[in-house]
């Protein structure tokens, strides 16, 4: 089975938990997601299975954005709710413009310090493991890009927001920063993704709803069109020549429809089978080959 289907992640759960449900739901080994949300976040899971595991290194660097709230008064070493806090809870006096200017100063490419509990590595071991045995984490800040961060709504100490940012951005991290620069600490107290890609939640299933689908055999719905993936490059409908030539791993001449320098090579309208780059003119090289083995493909 080829597939791309996207999750609406439930909270208390991680994303290799989701994976795992999935390769039993679907009795599929093969199964992979683009972009970890944590256990305490919902929403948008993309999931590739099949031989579109492969499609994973295209998504790397893709958008994503959040609908969340921020808790004022405690910041916790999680840098979220489900952390245990690093200092008393108290009451702070916030108001909605001081939070929109604050915000201002989080957008556009900044330096960011991951979480001490997230998967960044540390000579080679997640960041969280180290924190879980109270061991000393020192990540160093990176360069992330904050496309849009708008603050919705203030209600007490709980500010809701909406942002748009790059790979690598963690809200979390927003949330504990501004908690430092008003002086009275914060964190992420709900988040929700809402879009990564060209994926949004208007495309996304429950689990218990992708279960009852695969029960009934009524999948047609659940699948994404392998046409709608990966947009920013154009589909070339290959003849039975041309697809047994990119089968095989070998150049071949397709259809002139841009002078894009890498496309998407289908045989009829529904099965992908590779991405391939121009190597000059017309003749293109596969970079990847998607076909199944078994010549099924379903997606």
């Amino acid at each position: 089975m080829n597939a791309v289907l996207i999750v609406d992640k439930p909270a208390a759960l991680t994303s290799h938990d989701v994976v795992n449900r999935i390769r039993r739901i679907l009795q599929e080994r093969s199964v992979g997601h683009l972009g970890t949300l944590d256990p305490l976040a919902t929403g948008v899971l993309p999931l590739v299975v099949g031989n579109l595991t492969r499609l994973a290194q295209f998504y790397t660097s893709c958008e994503k954005t959040y609908e969340g709230t921020i808790r004022f008064g405690f910041a916790t070493d999680t840098y979220d709710a489900e952390g245990e806090p690093t200092s008393p809870a108290r009451d702070v006096a916030v108001s909605l413009d001081q939070l929109r200017q604050l915000a201002s100063r989080f957008r556009g490419t900044i330096e960011q310090t991951p979480p001490p509990f997230s998967a960044k590595k540390i000579q080679g071991v997640p960041a969280y493991k180290l924190a879980r045995k109270q061991a000393e984490v020192a990540l160093k800040p990176v360069q992330v890009e904050v496309k849009e961060f708008e603050i919705l709504e203030l209600a007490g100490c709980v500010v809701s927001f909406r942002a748009r940012v790059t790979s690598g951005t963690y809200m979390r991290s927003v949330a504990h920063d501004m908690g430092q620069l008003m002086g009275c600490g914060a964190h992420l107290a709900s988040l929700r993704r809402t879009a990564v890609g060209e994926f949004a939640l208007a495309d996304a299933y429950t689990l218990e709803e992708l279960e009852a689908a695969v029960k009934t055999g009524e999948t047609n719905d659940i699948f994404i069109h392998p046409r709608k993936l990966l947009p920013q490059f154009p589909s070339v409908t290959a003849n039975e020549e041309m697809a047994a030539r990119i089968r095989n791993g070998r150049p071949v001449n397709l259809p002139e429809l841009s002078q894009s320098r890498t496309v998407k090579v289908f045989a009829g309208q529904r099965e992908l089978i590779a991405i391939a780059t121009r190597v000059a003119g017309t003749l293109f090289h596969a970079k990847i080959v998607l076909a199944a083995e078994s010549g099924r493909v379903i997606a």
